[in-house]
């Protein structure tokens, strides 16, 4: 169950910066991709690069850190992306642990599966809210010397303390694919605070161009898509601040759910309660573990517990019964 925040004010908006690019005749390689880097980079304070995906964010992000042949260490509980794309840069995958309370990388487990051939880490921000963890799992990287790699997909919005989702390690890959906080159908994007990596990215999507010493390939945005980012972009404080107020009510109607740190405000990518069943709610956040779906083994009891326990009401903007109060919210969500 999904509808796509793009009403009629949305579609005029994105029609006039066709125009402009029709206008200008550069469908790829123009201006719209240059203007939607430079507000989402301001939007999370950080450099932006856009590329074709979500899954192209992450590839570049390990190409740069040099996996290669070494381990990268990254949460079971978590789209299948993440694994494949450490396979793709040539990473060995190590599996760990979540914690319960937040569905992110547990910093316990994680510092007990580093290894001496442990190259990254890659923590990734489930459900629009920003790892718990995530301060404990940077001081734990940078002991041993290892990068740390955010994967954002479900984050936009998301803040700890002021800092957006891919701010706390090298850099973050964040997509906006179609079901997405922000969605342009296909795109992702590269934050990041560090020049080295921003420079690399900048190659890596093209080609390598122009002296093709970094081995990159085509993961460029096109202008049509990055015009259609812009008018998503424009919407986002508006999406975000709806799906904050109906989360406020499920809040007095879920007791047993993810309560966020003080300081963390989420995106709620997904609402996030634990209940055996619901009358109406959309997928789970993930109903497989990933190495489960990769046949390899290892004991994981809380990705175990939150594959089997958690449920998601619906939180998708423009949902038709979100102006329901709370208690008739319950009756229509909740089993009897």
């Amino acid at each position: 169950m999904f509808r796509m925040p793009f009403e009629k004010k949305d579609r005029k908006e994105y029609f006039r910066k066709l125009d402009k690019i029709f206008d200008s005749n550069f469908w790829s390689e123009g201006e719209a991709v240059k203007e939607l880097e430079k507000r989402f980079g301001d939007y999370v304070g950080m450099k932006a690069l856009a590329v074709t995906n979500g899954g192209a964010a992450l590839l570049g992000l390990l190409e740069y850190a040099g996996v290669r042949d070494k381990e990268v260490i990254i949460p079971t509980n978590t789209f299948m992306a993440t694994p494949l794309a450490v396979e793709r840069a040539g990473g060995r995958i190590v599996f760990c642990d979540v914690n319960r309370e937040d569905l992110c990388m547990s910093a316990a487990d994680l510092e007990k599966s580093i290894t001496k051939n442990t190259k990254a880490v890659m923590a990734v921000h489930i459900g629009g809210h920003i790892a718990f963890d995530i301060l404990r799992i940077k001081e734990i990287c940078d002991a041993n010397k290892i990068v740390l790699l955010e994967d954002c997909a479900h984050a936009h919005g998301a803040e700890f303390n002021g800092r957006m989702a891919g701010s706390f390690g090298l850099g973050g890959g964040y997509s906006f694919y179609a079901t997405k906080t922000m969605t342009t159908g296909e795109g992702g994007m590269v934050v990041t605070g560090d020049e080295g990596l921003y420079e690399f990215m900048k190659k890596f999507r093209n080609y390598g161009k122009f002296d093709y010493k970094i081995k990159g390939f085509n993961f460029r945005m096109n202008e049509v898509t990055a015009a259609l980012g812009l008018a998503q972009l424009e919407r986002l404080p508006e999406i975000l601040k709806w799906k904050r107020v109906l989360a406020k009510k499920y809040d007095t109607i879920f007791p047993n759910r993810v309560k966020f740190h003080e300081g963390m405000k989420s995106g709620y990518y997904k609402y996030i309660a634990f209940e055996k069943k619901l009358k109406i709610e959309t997928g789970k956040v993930y109903g497989e573990l990933c190495h489960e779906l990769m046949g390899m083994k290892g004991d994981f009891p809380n990705a175990q517990y939150i594959k089997d326990n958690h449920v998601c009401p619906p939180i998708f903007h423009g949902w038709e019964h979100a102006s329901l109060c709370a208690e008739e919210l319950k009756k229509l969500l909740c089993e009897v």
